[in-house]
């Protein structure tokens, strides 16, 4: 089986057992495909930690669920030197940061040390432990969760640690459609009744991130994701609408972004290009939470994804 094929199987398996959250499931596999990380806003029960434990048995890959509060040190995450006293010796004793998925759940309750510390592992794919560096496992992903209800308590992440992560998606109640779906689901797992999920090895992945390599971005495109871009920073010059809407706009990292998981969703698709379309479809899973809206635009009842929208609206396709 080569890769494509493998992966969009992957895909499928996952929809049956994450019912009524297509875009999260996509939003996985592209930042797989990436080689990025994926934070989650929603409320409790929305499938957040099902997803990324499915994905991990889906790949044969360790999964480590980090429930971050308070009192967390950042070595309860990255891990710390142990002193063997019959070895006379330090040795390292990893933390659960050392996983291919870690669910990095309600990071936003842990105080600003830990979070760097999660982020800095997330960036550098390694850990430096008194002057000792541990690589990462490779594929190395981090599902982080924000729960949009309850403030208090809480340490929201600031814009530079936002931006690191590739993507985000916010999750809604599903359907009663759905609701039954995950009903009945939910007495098949009781009755271990569950249909075997698709597994994908590990080589396949990587082929297919080698893959990402071959999908080709016309001049139009590119130039199409650096207008959009960088109308998250000037928005007047592509509507007057939306003048003073935008306090800060989206990094160099969001351009980089936005060009790697487009060329992950046309490959998905099976296209050997990318199209206008492909970016639209992840610009506000890319966008949206890289640009700080300003005080005009939350008074108008403006959020960052419609202000994306509009953005789409204004920005001529070459």
């Amino acid at each position: 089986m080569d890769a494509q094929n493998a992966i969009n199987q992957l895909k499928q398996s996952l929809v049956t057992r994450i019912i009524g959250q297509e875009e999260l499931v996509e939003s996985l596999i592209l930042c797989l495909l990436a080689d990025g990380h994926l934070l989650v806003e929603g409320a409790p029960g929305l499938a957040k930690t099902t997803a990324i434990k499915t994905l991990a048995d889906s790949i044969h890959g360790d999964f480590q669920r980090i429930q971050f509060t308070p009192d967390l040190m950042p070595s309860d995450v990255t891990g710390s030197d142990i002193y063997r006293v019959e070895e006379h010796r330090f040795e390292f004793q990893a933390g659960p940061i050392f996983a291919n998925l870690v669910l990095a759940d309600e990071i936003n309750r842990a105080p600003a040390k830990v979070q760097s510390a999660l982020l800095e592992a997330m960036s550098e794919k390694q850990v430096s432990v008194n002057g000792t560096t541990h690589p990462l496992p490779n594929p190395f992903l981090v599902m982080a969760t924000q729960n949009p209800v309850e403030n208090e308590g809480t340490y929201p992440l600031p814009e530079a640690q936002l931006d690191r992560f590739i993507m985000k998606v916010n999750l809604d109640y599903p359907s009663i459609e759905n609701e039954q779906k995950i009903l009945r689901l939910a007495r098949a797992e009781q009755a271990h009744q569950l249909p075997e999920l698709t597994s994908l090895d590990l080589d396949l992945l990587l082929q297919a991130r080698e893959a990402l390599n071959d999908i080709h971005v016309s001049d139009a495109v590119e130039q199409y994701i650096l207008h959009l871009v960088h109308a998250t920073r000037e928005p007047e010059l592509y509507s007057p609408a939306l003048a003073s809407t935008i306090d800060y706009g989206a990094s160099p990292r969001a351009t980089i972004a936005l060009e790697r998981l487009a060329r992950g969703l046309a490959w998905l698709e099976g296209s050997e290009f990318v199209t206008p379309d492909h970016v639209q479809r992840v610009a506000s899973r890319v966008l949206a939470h890289r640009i700080v809206i300003s005080l005009n635009a939350q008074a108008s009842g403006r959020d960052a994804y419609a202000i994306i929208y509009e953005l789409l609206q204004s920005v001529a396709i070459a």
